[in-house]
Parts: C-alpha cells; structure tokens; sequence
C-alpha cells in the first residue's frame, strides 16, 4: 500500500494505491486512438420503437455528443439513451437508444468525428448500467524508468488481487473538479451556491479569460456582463445565464435547464466522493481490501447482499478469498441508514459534517428527477491485465464491469499526476 502525493486525488478522495512501486510516470492519452473503449452490450433486439445505433466517437464528450446528434435529428435530447458514459478523450463505441427515428434519419447524420451505426430495436430505452462491461486498449506513452518490466509486473499481479475501487478523477472533473460540490449544494437546496460553484468557480489550467469571467459572474451575480464575457463554448454555463437575464434570481429554474443526466450526475457524484473517503479511511485504518471485520456488507456475485457478524468472520474471509463475494461500502440516499459497522460510521460522520440526510437526497430526487435510493459499492476491483511494452510504450489491455474505471487501474502503474492521464 503507498499514499498519493497529488492533492488533486487527495481532495477527492483518492490516497492510496494498491502496489507499492514507486510509478512509471508517462503520460496517459497523448492522442485518442492511445484509449480505446469498446462496450460490451447486452443482447439486442429486432423490435420496439426504440432504435438501437453503435455510437463510435473521438474527442467527443458524451453530453455535448447526445446534445450535437439530438441537434442533428431535430429532436429533444431526452429521446437518446444510453448505458455508459465513455471518456471524452478516448476513441470510444458504444450503443445509444433514439426514440421514434428511422434508420433513415440516422443515414442523413453527418458530424466530424462520429459514426453511426444501426445494429438493432428494442422496447425500451437505453439506461445507465444496461451493459456487460467495457474493454479497454490502452497505450501509456514517455514512460521515465529505464527498467520497468519488474515494476510492471509487480502491479500486474496487484491489478489481479485487487485494487481500490475508486470512483476515477473525470467523475469529478479533472480540469475543473466540482460537480460533487455542485451536488453537495444541490442537497442543501442551496441552489444560488450550486449554480455560482458550476458557472462561477474558476481553476488554474483554464484559460485566463474564462477565469476572468467566472470570477466577475460569482463577484458581481451579474448574468448580462458575464454572457457577454463567457466563451460561446461553455454553452451549459451560458444557458443557465440566459435564464437568470430572464428571471433574475431564479437560481433553482437555472439549473433546471441543463439535462436531468447532468443533474442526477452532480448528486451521484457526491454520493461517489463519499465513497472514496470512506474507503481511504479504511485503508487509512489499517482494514485492508480483502479483510473482512464484524460490521462490513458482503457484495455475492449474484448480486445478493449480506452482513459480516463477529460470528461469521472467518467464514466472510474464505468467502471473499474464493472471489465469491467483495466487501462494499454503502453510499446513502432517501432510504434509512443506520449504520451497522465502521465503514458505515465513517460515512455517518462525512453526512453530518456536510448537513446531509436521507430527507435532503428525497429533496433532491423530487428536484432532479431521479431517484437516489443509495447503492452498495464493492471497495476492491480486480482486473487480469495484459500487459507488454510496444516500441517503449506500456500497452495495457483489459476488460471491466460497468461502472469501474479504467484510470483507476492506469493510475496504479502511472502514479502521475492526474491531468497526465487527461
């Protein structure tokens, strides 16, 4: 086990890593065929209004993706589904759902970067974690050890043990890390601090113009003199000023006109930052991956959920030794968390730090739109890598299950900085 050294993985929760090595270093996504992502889907249909395309895109943030192609069609955004959402720096495929559209229409979509392809229809929409997994084909360039096949092995079979689960930096934003912040505000029903944290919250690696806008916008709350300063590409920000020129002070409606996918990602995201504080506390703690203690939720395979009893202890170990079940950490939402065990007490403690409760998640999924229940979360992810060096580049290659991210393994052999794997 070693700690991060790099605050911006430490502020989001993110401190330590599995192996022990001191790191490659490299860089990460030096162009985007260096990541490639392909999903693999669940089975696909004939029938159903819903028409089922593979989505293969380079460059292309999903959000801004879905809104382009909706743009194109000459449909709401909110007839495109989807399972995943892909890296944007990446070559990516995967499926997308469109509602009411003709293979005809998709025939006639025409946009740089992007491809579509009908594979299939189905009854219902596309949703997220509607998938198998995701494979990756990764290339890590400008490695700096002269000798790093046993530090790369050494990781490799860490990968294979287990490694933390971490929720990834681009949940949070890399360039910009807040969307838990602007999540965190949201169930506080602090809606003026949500919208001022997204469109008024300045970081050093943007441009000097753009940080000149956002801190004139959060000095002044002035809506007008910020639009005619902000960027025309920052359109999300800009939409959310056009509203407050038109009903000024009308911070809760603000935020109301980005997508409901956007919104339910900033609370989700706060829901993932507690997530990796709590499981770097156990670590911290000194509760390894793999070592269960009375109190601690088992995840099955078949997706069953169980408890750890000060009984049943070595019984949990032997079970999670046969890979047939993981720890998880629970992430709360509406429903009633009593916490049971140390993890749970942790999580306890980081809500009521933040004023957070089960009645403020019920706020913000009658705002949002989606439903925040709370999701169990297993802390370890094992991955069987294939890993071998092309003309001095570290080529990984590996399969995840949805929702696990691919940096989270990169970063173990990297131990960069994390904007070296943007």
């Amino acid at each position: 086990m070693r700690e991060s050294t790099h605050p911006l993985e430490c502020s989001l929760g993110m401190h330590y890593y599995a192996s022990d090595t001191p790191g490659l270093g490299g860089r990460l996504r030096a162009s985007a065929q260096d990541f490639i992502v392909e999903e693999v889907p669940c089975l696909v249909g004939e029938e159903g209004p819903y028409l089922i395309c593979r989505l293969t895109k380079k460059d292309w943030e999903l959000q801004r993706a879905v809104k382009e192609l909706a743009k194109r069609l000459g449909i709401s955004h909110r007839r495109i589904g989807w399972a995943g959402t892909k890296d944007r720096r990446a070559l990516t495929s995967q499926l997308i759902s469109l509602y009411d559209i003709t293979p005809e229409q998709v025939a006639r979509v025409d946009v740089k970067d992007m491809r579509l392809e009908v594979v299939g229809r189905s009854r219902t929409g596309l949703t997220l974690g509607s998938l198998e997994g995701n494979r990756f084909r990764i290339n890590i360039r400008d490695i700096e050890k002269p000798d790093p096949e046993a530090e790369v092995a050494e990781v490799t079979e860490a990968c294979r043990r287990g490694i933390p689960n971490y929720f990834g930096v681009q949940r949070f934003g890399v360039i910009r890390p807040l969307t838990h912040l602007v999540g965190e505000a949201i169930l506080r029903g602090d809606y003026e601090a949500a919208v001022c944290c997204y469109a008024g919250r300045a970081f050093p690696d943007e441009p000097l113009e753009v940080q000149e806008a956002r801190r004139a916008f959060l000095e002044t709350r002035d809506p007008v003199a910020t639009l005619r300063a902000f960027p025309v590409p920052l359109t999300y920000e800009r939409s959310m000023l056009h509203h407050l020129v038109s009903s000024p002070g009308d911070y809760r409606g603000a935020l109301l006109v980005l997508a409901p996918k956007l919104r339910s990602m900033f609370v989700s995201a706060f829901q993932s930052w507690l997530f990796n504080m709590t499981l770097s506390s156990r670590l911290r703690e000194g509760r390894g991956l793999t070592d269960p203690v009375p109190g601690d939720r088992l995840v099955f395979v078949n997706g069953k959920e169980d408890r750890v009893t000060p009984a049943g202890v070595a019984a949990a170990r032997v079970q999670v030794a046969r890979g047939r079940c993981r720890i998880g950490i629970f992430m709360p939402g509406s429903l009633t968390f009593v916490p049971e065990g140390p993890d749970d007490e942790t999580m306890a403690g980081l809500l009521a730090q933040h004023g957070i409760t089960s009645a403020s998640f019920d706020r913000a999924s009658e705002y949002v739109g989606t439903y925040f229940n709370g999701a169990i979360r297993p802390i370890s992810l094992a991955a069987d890598v294939e890993a071998r060096f092309e003309e001095g580049n570290l080529a990984l290659s590996f399969t995840l299950p949805p929702g696990h991210y691919a940096t989270t393994v990169c970063r173990e052999y990297m131990k960069a900085d994390p904007l070296k794997m943007v």
